[in-house]
């Protein structure tokens, strides 16, 4: 994200969009709540300029030139408000960033679901979306100080693992990590070279569109562009439940500007996956469409591969991203690790790119949180640079 804060509301004829959106979609039958008054004034969350650059962003890791990283805790907007847990969820994205960043020689989109997650619509609770509204800029606020403000500094790698898992296996390989970048700078400052970029990152929000009527009180037309824009996070992402060809869900995110994730689970089918892909990226734009896929340990070797290949052949260049599930307990750890494992192999053998991946942090543990963060970002970084799918790569 970049430096800027939360400014005061546009004009009332830019806010006009989230009324003729929410209008547009009812008459064609999908169903969403008229947007909220109040929300439909408030000053966007993220801003347009912002959701632009992440496209840039994905639109390299579409072309192999990039790893995206998304994680974030789906506890909800009480977890969000602590400062604590959105600097925990923070530290360890980063920690997990500087692994595969250096480990795999690749730059590293950051994206974390870290506001905006927050329940679906409740009967009789009108003031939910104020109050999401509040919880996240709450949040984003937080975040933007994190990350402009010294504490997202690389030389501070050390500092981000202090405080958790140094005595782990994966903490103590992170120390080695760490200790090769604190090498690395050392050598730019005695080469007179002390880039800005390095004492901050680019960080973008991402959340799942549950309320239509959250997200289309805070759709703007963009003055440069005139595309309406969700300023309700960088990225939205539509679920399994969500995603049916008449969903409200799916017509709402195909008329909006932001990249768009949509989570493919091992029900998917081939034909409904090239529906998505003209559904949400007509244009066959690099950048604009995201599939997080969560087939499986067991099933990611026998779906994707035609997954892929289908896609591919459509002249869509969508961000692939492994998305396995790591809720408590169900699938375990060496579950998770196989089905990343196997998305990367099925890449490998395409010759087509492993867009990156997508973990859940629980909240429940935060150390525990970490060492398997970091136990993961490691694999990754092996996967990725791996010559042959599967073989470890040397010096990690």
């Amino acid at each position: 994200m970049g430096e800027r804060h939360l400014h005061p509301a546009a004009d009332p004829a830019a806010r006009a969009p989230a009324q003729r959106l929410a209008d547009r979609l009812r008459r064609t039958g999908r169903a969403v709540s008229r947007p909220d008054a109040g929300l439909a004034q408030a000053p966007p969350l993220v801003f347009a300029g912002e959701v632009d650059q992440l496209r840039d962003r994905l639109a390299a890791v579409a072309r192999g030139e990039a790893l995206l990283l998304q994680a974030g805790n789906g506890s909800g907007a009480a977890a969000g408000l602590s400062a604590s847990a959105v600097r925990g969820t923070l530290q360890t994205l980063l920690q997990m960033s500087a692994v595969l960043t250096y480990a795999a020689s690749v730059p590293v989109v950051k994206v974390g679901r870290i506001a905006g997650h927050y329940p679906a619509p409740r009967t009789g609770d009108p003031g939910l979306p104020t109050r999401t509204y509040q919880a996240a800029a709450s949040t984003l606020n937080l975040v933007r100080a994190f990350t402009t403000g010294g504490e997202a500094d690389l030389s501070q790698v050390h500092a981000w693992n202090r405080e958790f898992v140094t005595a782990s296996p994966a903490g103590q390989r992170y120390e080695a990590v760490a200790r090769g970048i604190d090498r690395a700078l050392a050598f730019m400052k005695a080469c007179g070279t002390d880039p800005a970029e390095l004492r901050s990152v680019e960080f973008y929000a991402a959340h799942e569109v549950e309320r239509l009527d959250y997200a289309a009180a805070l759709t703007r037309t963009d003055s440069r562009t005139g595309a309406p824009y969700a300023t309700s996070g960088h990225l939205v992402r539509i679920g399994d439940g969500d995603r049916a060809p008449e969903e409200a869900h799916l017509g709402f995110a195909a008329r909006i500007a932001n990249p768009v994730a949509v989570r493919l689970g091992p029900a998917v089918t081939v034909d409904e996956a090239l529906g998505y892909v003209d559904r949400l990226d007509p244009d066959r734009e690099p950048g604009r469409l995201t599939f997080a896929l969560q087939l499986g340990a067991d099933r990611v070797r026998d779906l994707l591969p035609e997954l892929v290949e289908k896609v591919t052949a459509s002249g869509a260049r969508p961000v692939w991203v492994t998305d396995p599930e790591t809720s408590s307990g169900v699938p375990g750890f060496d579950d998770v690790l196989d089905e990343v494992r196997g998305f990367f192999e099925v890449h490998r053998s395409l010759g087509t790119h492993p867009g990156g991946i997508r973990t859940e942090l629980t909240g429940d543990d935060v150390t525990r949180d970490r060492e398997r963060s970091l136990d993961l970002a490691f694999r990754v970084a092996e996967f990725a640079r791996s010559r042959e799918p599967g073989a470890p790569s040397p010096g990690l």
